[in-house]
């Protein structure tokens, strides 16, 4: 076993609502959505009309300023209409399945016997290059790029996170296939993370091919962009890629069948859910198609739809549709009351990092925490306070107010690009200025991407 790298700073949010470990079944979707904003800096041009018979794997569109990065459908059907926002922005493309699960061939074929080109070209036509994402800026990669090494996490820290143990239960071969595949696409290492206290999966322990390394801490240790940052720093010039467990499951699938199958075991979980369990869904698939009958219905309480985790996800709608990237949907209350003086009234039911409340006497107690963050935004003023949960050899602060003045030389000396968004979401989380701090960070990664394009 690999020395165990310990994790001291985070934060484990105690939130109800785990998923049992039961895979419950649910009837297929009627209606699937690809969303352009889940692919930061896309610019999607279509490529199919209103209309169109569609198959899984058939091409949707594909990126203005990569026109090799295709995205296809994830069920067969129909291709029903576009859903555009402000600016004409294209925000989803719906498609309304015909429940026939045809899939266009794009034939079997084992890693071993396929060179690099051939394994990224097979990638890009399927609609599977997207899983892979670079660091630095967190991007779909460039297929033009050869990384230095490439990093999967088998193990998540975020606020209810699935278990990766029961995700691959069943799907270990196509894991390891996909584990194959990374190794392809490298001349480096492939760097497989796993959890030192709860991972027990033998698809993980024994992969073949990988560096494994074990990781011991709270949130956000299960980041791989902490884990790159521990195992493989990443200085100017250099290229990292990345990918989850579920997106190796997928393209693993993609070649031992030939098909473009995005199927996800994802979990339901929080305190607005009933029985907060794992379903079988693809990609896309619409929210009611799995979770109708299943979320609390209080009198006075809206709940809060997350497709993701608390702290990264993307609010939607009850007839809105799973991410591209998310493994979970967190439901928890819209906290649209408000509390005159509710910081001076002791209560058992919140929970700080701080110990403004008793919950530091409760480790154990699990909240039923809202979307309320009490009061609004104040002056950004040197607390300390980030430093406590990023597990990271950067100076958040700083980082932060060079980002605010555009200053890209400060940027790069106080490590912009190790760290994304993801990384500094507990930051916001215990902000005491109630600073949108990954929306700050965005516009830094942003700033230095076009500097250097």
């Amino acid at each position: 076993m690999p020395k165990t790298i310990k994790i001291r700073k985070g934060l484990n949010i105690p939130l109800q609502g785990n998923a049992e470990k039961i895979l419950q079944p649910s009837p297929a979707a009627q209606v699937y959505a690809v969303k352009p904003p889940d692919f930061h800096g896309l610019t999607p041009k279509m490529l199919v009309k209103e209309g169109d018979a569609l198959k899984a794997g058939t091409p949707l569109f594909f990126d203005k300023y990569n026109e090799k990065v295709l995205f296809t459908s994830p069920v067969s059907g129909t291709f029903q209409e576009i859903v555009r926002g402000e600016k004409r922005r294209i925000m989803e493309v719906l498609i309304k399945a015909d429940g026939k699960d045809e899939a266009v061939d794009f034939g079997a074929a084992s890693p071993a016997g396929l060179d690099r080109d051939e394994i990224i070209q097979r990638l890009l036509k399927s609609g599977a290059w997207p899983f892979i994402r670079q660091r630095p800026y967190a991007v779909i990669a460039n297929p033009s790029d050869k990384p230095k090494s490439i990093f999967i996490s088998a193990f998540s820290t975020v606020p209810l996170a699935p278990d990766l143990d029961f995700v691959v239960k069943g799907q270990e071969n196509f894991f390891q296939a996909g584990l194959d595949i990374m190794k392809k696409l490298t001349d480096g290492e492939v760097h497989l993370s796993v959890d030192a206290l709860n991972t027990r999966s033998e698809a993980f322990l024994q992969a073949k091919g990988v560096k494994i390394h074990s990781f011991e801490g709270p949130h956000p240790a299960g980041n791989v962009g902490v884990q790159i940052h521990h195992i493989d720093p990443i200085n100017k010039g250099d290229l990292v890629w990345y990918a989850d467990v579920q997106d190796l499951i997928i393209i693993g699938r993609l070649f031992e069948k030939g098909v473009f199958d995005p199927t996800r075991v994802i979990a339901l979980n929080g305190p607005e859910v009933l029985n907060p369990r794992y379903y079988k869904v693809k990609i896309g698939a619409q929210f009611l198609s799995f979770a109708e009958n299943n979320l609390r219905r209080e009198k006075g309480t809206i709940p809060r739809i997350i497709s993701g985790d608390v702290l990264t996800g993307t609010a939607i709608e009850e007839k809105g549709f799973l991410g591209f990237y998310d493994n979970q949907i967190t439901v928890i209350p819209e906290g649209n009351h408000p509390e005159f003086m509710g910081w001076l009234i002791p209560n058992i039911n919140r929970f700080s990092m701080s110990r403004t409340w008793p919950s530091f006497l409760m480790p154990w107690k699990k909240y039923r925490l809202d979307t309320n963050i009490r009061s609004g935004e104040r002056p950004f003023v040197m607390t300390g306070v980030y430093e406590k949960v990023l597990p990271l050899d950067v100076m958040p602060m700083q980082l932060l107010k060079a980002i605010m003045i555009n200053d890209i030389e400060k940027m790069e000396k106080l490590g912009i690009y190790e760290v994304a968004p993801e990384d500094f979401a507990l930051c916001e989380y215990v902000c005491p200025s109630k600073i949108e701090i990954q929306t700050i960070l965005r516009e830094g990664l942003d700033s230095i991407r076009s500097e250097f394009a």
